[in-house]
């Protein structure tokens, strides 16, 4: 993995390079920030860079070194994978990454953007959760003892430091306390503050902001046949998780459903059909659970978007196509005086069907009350 191939972090490609090249590079070092935004990705590039044998103080590792072409096979001597795994049936002990790592380098490789769910969904045992067992800690010691091979550092990646358990966290604070002389620790987490304290107040700290929505935009547009004002709706609604958005792009057939739902539901209410409307909260409780939860959040924005729409300010409003065409002759409905009221509708919603309510009665009482809130 290059630099170049990551979008974006122009700032933090840099203070990497600046480390690499200071000669003076911390043990361990932190890359923090919030999920589906490449930290991953960027923890692997900054790994090939330090063991590249000719690399660009302004750029990126050359790609051809022999080194280069072991990080792009992962298959490196020198730099060592540490992730959360899963114990599974028929186990006797503890697992730890290296039993896994065929399945982690197709996971990994060639991918930018990363997340414990995808990852978690390849060990094919319902309920399980990853974590990173003292076992792992043990097998590093072991690993970390002998002299590098074929470079000046090596590199361990550790994923999610989050998920140590307590033996494991405890024996990794030790190799950070007294690292080894050739040893850089790169530590990437998506939640810091669940880090043992005494790890996290001895590393180095790179925080990696949110994509701008442009870029990740750019990426769904590559991706998909999107118009350019609806991948900025994606985009936008993902909050610069590009794995967010990817599965946004991935089931819009559920958002056309959810757009469809809510047409219905403001036509319907603008007339006061309340027939029509008990039907329309039976058929979404037919859906699912989590669908009537993804659908009221789809329009928590929706009535978002509607009343921002009403201050004529393009930048300010995050619409597809389809909805803005709706949206147009809409949006004069939702005002100062009704938005907050049907936001909390649907807020309180998701709450009790989450809760395990009873979504025909819960979908109902929605309807009734768009009713009452449309005519404000």
């Amino acid at each position: 993995m290059k630099f170049s191939e990551i979008p974006g972090h122009i700032n933090i490609k840099k203070r990497m390079r600046q480390m690499a090249t200071s000669d003076r590079l911390p043990h361990a070092i932190i890359i923090e920030g919030p999920e589906g935004i490449g930290k991953l990705a960027m923890a692997r590039a900054f790994a090939q860079y330090i063991h590249c044998e000719n690399p660009d103080p302004e750029g990126d590792a050359c790609g051809v070194c022999r080194s280069c072409r072991l990080h792009r096979s992962m298959n490196h001597v020198d730099t060592h994978y540490s992730f959360p795994v899963v114990k599974l049936d028929g186990m006797n002990s503890a697992p730890v990454s290296e039993d896994f790592y065929q399945e982690w380098s197709s996971f990994v490789n060639g991918r930018i953007y990363t997340d414990i769910n995808s990852w978690a969904d390849t060990f094919n045992k319902k309920n399980g959760r990853p974590i990173i067992y003292v076992t792992e800690s043990e097998a590093l010691v072991r690993k970390l003892a002998f002299t590098s091979h074929v470079s000046r550092y090596k590199v361990v990646i550790l994923w999610l430091p989050e998920r140590l358990n307590e033996n494991a966290a405890n024996k990794l604070l030790k190799m950070i306390e007294e690292p080894f002389e050739d040893t850089v620790f790169i530590l990437v987490t998506n939640s810091p503050a669940e880090i043992l304290p005494t790890i996290y107040s001895r590393v180095q700290r790179l925080t990696m902001k949110r994509l701008p929505d442009e870029i990740v935009a750019e990426n769904l547009m590559q991706r998909g046949n999107l118009s350019q004002s609806d991948a900025m709706s994606i985009a936008h609604n993902a909050s610069g998780n590009m794995i967010k958005a990817l599965k946004q792009l991935e089931a819009d057939d559920d958002i056309r459903t959810y757009f469809d739902s809510f047409v219905s539901l403001m036509r319907l209410a603008y007339k006061r059909d309340v027939k029509a409307l008990r039907d329309w909260a039976d058929d979404l409780a037919a859906t699912g659970r989590e669908k009537e939860l993804a659908f009221y959040e789809y329009s928590s924005r929706m009535i978002r978007e509607n009343f921002m729409l009403n201050f004529r300010v393009p930048a300010l409003t995050y619409l597809s196509d389809t909805e803005l065409a709706f949206a147009s002759k809409f949006a004069s409905f939702i005002t100062v005086t009704n938005v907050e009221k049907m936001i909390q509708v649907f807020n309180d919603a998701q709450r009790d069907i989450a809760g395990n309510g009873n979504g025909k009665i819960i979908n109902y009482d929605v309807a009734i009350k768009t009713i009452l809130l449309l005519r404000k």
